[in-house]
């Protein structure tokens, strides 16, 4: 039987059930398996004192078997894999495994950030079933989208704690997920249904962040620079598929079907998580095998890293760790920048989907579902930005990852493309959506929607997490953050920027914006380095 499921939530309840009698680990088998890969030298983590390990004993082979060192009063043993092959470390599971767990991850986060925008083209009955104005209506989508913001600045440190780990929160914050979609979809009123729209998209948040913690946790850096681009491209084409199926289905079946086509998807995610979705942080594994071996052995001496790092932390560094990800986010210059850039991406890409209504049904006459086939010109223009994206990341980038010399700026060149392609968007799009112009222009335009945001979202988000390895999911907590304010902000005044102005000069605005944001990309690719090197947090050693 795999090692991997012993630690899926299938695994650990049937272990519960059975006495731990099942999925046994090896230690459990041999319990003196542990005595044979014990970490020789202990003496980095005597807590300041410099004295020498004072006893070593050798098996009878005349190998030693441990190093005793004192931490305080305290005699310790260190617990760690055992052998560079050992089937429990996430880096040697096999890739079919891996590759299930990521294409769980994408499904997930696919999911997550449609249920966003599917309900858009239901605003019109929430406005009918409630007697609301537009504005509280859009609340639906604002209040969602902040929600998933929020969330991760919680669970992603959480999920860095070796206590709790990853596939927990993964599980049960989804489970919740899928509770609470219920007095969504069954809301008697305009207040519960804000309420739970908002709960929704804070339970929902782990995997827009956490999920680029998993991808460190289970491959190497030049495969994980591939899986942030395909993961990080399933959340843009949430948003995308949204408005096209909401479009379809609201109009036929009402806007509570937008809510019961996420619960079910998610649903299923759920179902294949409870059985093949194991825990990946190798801080959590080590931390319950030492758990284990002291229960099995008696010896209390044995520790895992984490619990000798954390045995004189105060409630106060406890504290600092839960707000890791708002102290990365805002005091670290690297991450605010790119963080920024990234919500501006998603802010215009919400404030400009309100802008297609206004083309595709007032312009150009088109029908609810017709309105949200148009965002299939933005899909094709991603798939294709996606393959050239993937292949300069096979030529330029994952051959050099590992090698001497390389910097996490080399990621970025593709950038220099993405912040041209943003602002020539948005300028195509506003002056050619005409009557008198036939519609493919506008829907062309909007494919260079794909490429500004492929090149630039996936390359910030290989940047980061290259630069900052050991705190990514706080990391990308925060560029999750950032995305949620603006794309909860922006679509709230997106009606009357666009009936003011008109849609021209609206997406001129718009695009004059994204303009003023080109220097970012080549001021990191130059200056980048020395940015990083100023930061205790970042890699020194690139």
């Amino acid at each position: 039987m795999a090692f991997q499921f012993h630690t899926t939530t299938f695994g650990q309840l049937l272990r519960l059930l059975s006495g731990n009698k099942a999925f046994q680990y090896p230690d459990e088998i041999d319990p003196m398996l542990w005595k044979r890969f014990l970490r020789q030298d202990a003496s980095e983590h005597m807590n300041g004192s410099d004295q020498s390990p004072n006893k070593t004993e050798t098996t009878e082979d005349g190998a030693p078997d441990n190093i005793i060192f004192h931490d305080g009063e305290q005699e310790i043993l260190l617990v760690e894999w055992y052998g560079p092959d050992d089937p429990e470390n996430p880096r040697n599971w096999p890739l079919r495994w891996k590759n299930l767990i990521m294409f769980q991850l994408c499904v997930l986060n696919f999911a997550v950030y449609m249920a966003s925008s599917i309900y858009a083209p239901g605003e019109t009955g929430v406005m009918a079933d409630f007697g609301v104005s537009e504005i509280v209506a859009t609340l639906g989508l604002s209040l969602f989208t902040l929600g998933y913001g929020v969330g991760p600045m919680l669970w992603s440190p959480l999920s860095e704690m070796p206590k709790i780990g990853r596939s927990g929160i993964f599980f049960w914050t989804l489970f919740a997920f899928i509770i609470f979609q219920l007095p969504v979809g069954f809301a008697p009123n305009i207040a519960v249904f804000l309420v739970f729209r908002w709960v929704t998209g804070f339970c929902g948040s782990p995997c827009l962040s956490t999920g680029a913690g998993t991808i460190t946790d289970l491959y190497d850096p030049s495969l994980a620079s591939y899986l942030f681009c395909i993961w990080g491209t399933a959340g843009f084409c949430g948003p995308v598929f949204g408005p096209i199926i909401g479009g379809y289905l609201a109009p036929a079946k009402g806007w509570r079907w937008t809510i019961w086509v996420i619960t079910w998807l998610c649903t299923l995610v759920l179902a294949a998580m409870f059985f093949f979705f194991p825990e990946t942080s190798a801080d959590n594994i080590l931390y319950k095998r030492a758990k284990r071996l002291r229960k099995a052995t008696g010896n209390s001496r044995l520790r895992s890293q984490s619990e000798i790092d954390a045995a004189h932390y105060t409630a106060r560094d406890h504290l600092i760790v839960l707000g890791r990800a708002f102290t990365l986010t805002f005091s670290e210059p690297v991450v605010l920048l790119m963080n920024s850039y990234a919500g501006l991406l998603y802010g215009v890409l919400f404030i400009w989907f309100e802008s297609f209504p206004i083309v595709f049904g007032g312009i150009y006459g088109f029908n609810q579902g017709e309105q949200g086939l148009v965002f299939l010109g933005i899909f094709v223009f991603a798939l294709i930005s996606l393959a050239f994206f993937l292949l300069w990341i096979k030529d330029h980038i994952a051959t050099r990852v590992n090698e001497p010399g390389f910097t996490p700026e080399m990621i970025l060149p593709p950038t220099f493309l993405g912040c041209i392609a943003l602002p020539i968007c948005l300028f195509w799009f506003g002056w050619t959506s005409r009557a008198n112009i036939h519609w493919i222009v506008p829907i062309i335009g909007s494919g260079f929607f794909s490429v500004g945001v492929v090149t630039l979202f996936n390359s910030l988000l290989n940047y980061l997490g290259i630069s900052y390895p050991t705190y990514a999911a706080s990391i990308f907590s925060g560029s999750a953050l950032f995305r949620a304010l603006f794309g909860a902000s922006f679509p709230l005044f997106a009606r009357q920027l666009f009936s003011q102005l008109g849609i021209g000069p609206g997406n001129s605005l718009l695009g004059g914006i994204a303009v003023l944001f080109m220097p970012v990309p080549v001021i990191f690719y130059k200056y980048g380095a020395k940015i990083r090197h100023m930061s205790k947090n970042a890699r020194h050693d690139v």
